[in-house]
């Protein structure tokens, strides 16, 4: 290393060792939600699906600003129907589960630990007393709502239409049921889907094009209730699966850039459902809640929720990204294997992780990027884990070119942390799926 690239890294740590916040025992975390100020998007990353420390940081800032500043949604990478169960729990809505463990059975698809562990549990029982102590709570709309706005649920979200459209004997309803018809030959399977329109033509597009015209021409019978939005972001979900699964085969951004576009759209939704009150936290991962112009992923053609979102003039936005320098993580080797719990390797010297980790002296905390000089815009390696992961290949794939000022306002670091633990999840059901995180 020539002794100008010794005094720039010199330089980038004194900086960020003067931004270094510690978080012991999450001590410090009420300057985040100052720095947070009037946003009404608050985006909560990870740097991997399968770390304890990053629900349990997002658990504990998203109950700061639930109660402090009238944040009422939590949005997740997960789900529509799996989740929605879990908001009729955490609502206290009829024949709702009985327990947080029971409301969280959908989460079948693999990987099942992304949602269905004992930290969601736990933040999911929290939720639901809050709700249930809130003397003003007597609609939906005044409860906090834990939603899925990502769109992997083709069949099941279908399969809720129908159901829907059958208990308020909709006009639509037999329209719903030649679209299902279209994909019962690909007998629930995304990747026989995907071939079949991608590259056959073969695809149920005008089948889907057409209910959802239909479906948004004569609007549904309980205007304005959480049981519409059900509906409404599930016709959503159908959508944009079907174009997902279809762009999938052939490569290119278009496929991720159809699923980032559907969680805006399906976030968007839900806040237009809660009105001029509608505040909005989402879980997500980094390489979605980043903003992508900060990364490669410019290059690439491709965008995402931060990105997104930051775009939007009608939203503040506060982005947060989460990291580890080293410890443990749930992931698979690849897609649909058996769940391990692997050991996350330190931080590669010059990366982001190992700054954090000299800067902090080893110590969890935060900093406040939004703050920062021209220093921390500078392109550095970021570390990104998805849920197929191989720690001895990590150099040759697991880091993102980012300038990390720009890509979030703040991040949280984690210097040695811990695994999920999930919970027993029966029948799991392993889909394809082209991007791992």
């Amino acid at each position: 290393m020539n002794s100008n690239s010794q005094s720039e890294n010199d330089a980038y740590l004194k900086e960020l060792g003067a931004l270094f916040i510690p978080l012991d025992e999450m001590e410090n975390l009420d300057r985040m939600v100052d720095a947070i100020g009037d946003a009404d998007i608050v985006l909560l990353g990870e740097s991997s699906h399968g770390t304890a420390d990053f629900y349990r940081y997002r658990a504990e800032l998203s109950k700061r600003l639930i109660t402090s500043k009238g944040f009422n949604i939590i949005g997740v990478e997960g789900d529509w129907p799996a989740a929605y169960r879990l908001n009729r729990y955490v609502k206290g809505l009829p024949d709702a589960d009985s327990s947080a463990t029971d409301a969280l059975g959908d989460f079948t698809r693999w990987p099942t630990w992304m949602w269905a562990n004992t930290d969601i549990r736990d933040f999911a029982e929290w939720l639901k007393e809050h709700n249930a102590a809130n003397r003003d709570g007597h609609s939906e709309r005044s409860k906090v709502g834990f939603y899925g706005i990502d769109m992997y649920s083709l069949w099941e979200s279908m399969e809720a239409i129908i159901g829907y459209l059958e208990k308020t004997k909709s006009p639509q309803l037999e329209q719903a049921r030649r679209t299902y018809a279209c994909f019962d030959p690909y007998n629930k399977d995304h990747q026989s889907y995907g071939i079949a329109a991608g590259l056959l033509s073969e695809s149920c597009e005008n089948e889907v094009v057409e209910l959802l015209k239909q479906m948004q021409k004569q609007r549904m019978v309980h205007p304005g209730s959480e049981e519409e939005l059900n509906a409404e972001v599930n016709m959503l979900v159908t959508s944009s699966s079907e174009a997902y699964y279809r762009t999938m085969v052939r490569g290119g951004p278009d496929s991720w850039n159809v699923r980032d576009r559907h969680m805006v759209e399906s976030l968007k939704r839900i806040m237009s459902y809660y009105g001029s009150s509608a505040k909005a936290i989402v879980w997500e991962h980094n390489t979605h809640i980043g903003d992508a112009r900060a990364t490669d992923m410019l290059e690439d053609g491709m965008v995402n929720v931060g990105q997104l979102l930051r775009e939007d003039a009608q939203h503040q936005v506060f982005a947060v990204g989460f990291g580890t320098y080293k410890g443990e993580v749930l992931a698979g080797r690849a897609w649909g294997d058996p769940v391990e719990k692997m050991v996350v390797p330190p931080g590669q010297p010059g990366s982001w992780e190992d700054y954090m980790h000299q800067a902090g002296g080893g110590r969890n905390g935060m900093v406040m990027l939004s703050e920062a000089s021209s220093l921390l815009h500078k392109v550095i390696g970021h570390r990104a884990i998805g849920v197929v992961y191989d720690p001895q290949l990590e150099r040759y794939g697991n880091y993102v070119p980012s300038s990390m000022a720009d890509r979030y306002d703040a991040f949280v670091h984690i210097d040695q942390s811990t695994a999920l633990q999930p919970l027993p999840i029966h029948k799991p059901v392993a889909t394809e799926a082209l991007f791992s995180s």
